[in-house]
Order: C-alpha cells, then structure tokens, then sequence
C-alpha cells in the first residue's frame, strides 16, 4: 500500500484488479479546500490512457513489479526474443510489450522489461538510441541547419524526420518514446 504522497512516474498501481502506471501526476494544494493529486494513469495491458483525481493522503494499492536489465537478442517474425542479463533465460515478447518503440531495436540492445508475477508487462528501450542513416535524399544547395526536414531510413528500417543537411552515413541520436531526431552524432 502507498499513499498519494509516495507517487512519482512510472509506479504500477492494482485498481479494480487491473494494473495502471503512473504515466504523470501532479500535487494540488487550492487555496480554499483540501489538497488533491491530479494523475494520468494508463493501463498497463491495454495500453489506454485516463485521468485520475486522489484527495492527499488516500491509500492506494500498488502492484509489485519487477523491472529486470535484459539483452534484445533477435525478432523471430512474430515475437522479439530477449534474454536475462543474470540468469541468462530468454523470454519471447510480442510486439505491444515494446509498443511502437520497437522500430528502433537493434539486436544486443540493452532493454528494461517489468514483470508482475514472471508475467510481463511491458518494455522500455533507452530514452535515446544512436542509430546510422541508411538512407536519405541529398540536401539542396542552400540548406540550413534550421528550417525544412526530410525523410530519412534509419539500420533499423525506421523512417524519421531530420533535417535538411543530414546525409547518408550520419549517425543520429533518435529519441525512442516521440521518434523524434535529436542531434547528429559526432564519428
């Protein structure tokens, strides 16, 4: 059990029996009655999201989860297969445990996958990836770092935007949760 006050992104609480993250939050203290925390939840199996209220002080059940380091190894066609960094056991996981940031898996990738009762819930990749452009159009005479974007074919197969002065070859710092281009790395 945990009360309001012990809340902070990414806790896993059991509400009707289902399992809901803690996606934000936020303390609430009005000038004229109690305080509350404001919170957006989302389900932890089928992935919607919704917003909740609490008054201060609640106790609310949490759910205990165990967020394991693991090795993406390979994608077999209908499962990505990844593997314990400690006991060395491989565990299959479908496409939604990663959700759509899937796209950016490279095999060795270090990966965190949360269980509940050995069953898991979900996976996280690094907030940031490097990863090489396989692929893009050449930029126009003129270009500027600022302004106009292009699309581009990460090793991954993923298409991002970037901008306009990046080149084939370049390697990128990809944001894993927006998709987003971040800075070009220097090799």
């Amino acid at each position: 059990m945990a009360t309001t006050a012990d809340f902070k992104n990414g806790l896993v609480l059991k509400i009707d029996g289902k399992l809901q993250q803690i996606v934000e939050f936020q303390h609430v203290k009005p000038g004229k009655g109690p305080a509350f925390v404001r919170t957006k939840l989302k389900d932890v199996v089928s992935g919607k999201t919704v917003d909740k209220t609490w008054n201060a002080g609640v106790k609310v059940e949490t759910a205990n989860v165990d967020r394991r380091d693991m090795t993406y190894l390979y994608h077999d066609g209908s499962s990505y297969v990844v593997m314990d960094d400690k006991t060395f056991e491989q565990v299959e996981l479908s496409q939604d445990k990663f959700g759509d940031a899937a796209r950016f898996l490279l095999e060795n990738m270090r990966v965190q996958v949360s269980f509940h009762d050995e069953e898991p819930l979900f996976a996280e990749l690094p907030v940031s990836v490097d990863l090489k452009v396989e692929h893009t159009d050449p930029g126009l005479q003129g270009d500027r770092s600022t302004g106009g974007t292009k699309p581009a074919t990460l090793e991954t197969g993923a298409e991002i935007q970037v901008p306009l002065f990046i080149e084939t070859g370049n390697v990128l710092k990809v944001d894993t949760r927006s998709g987003e281009y971040l800075s070009r790395v220097n090799n």
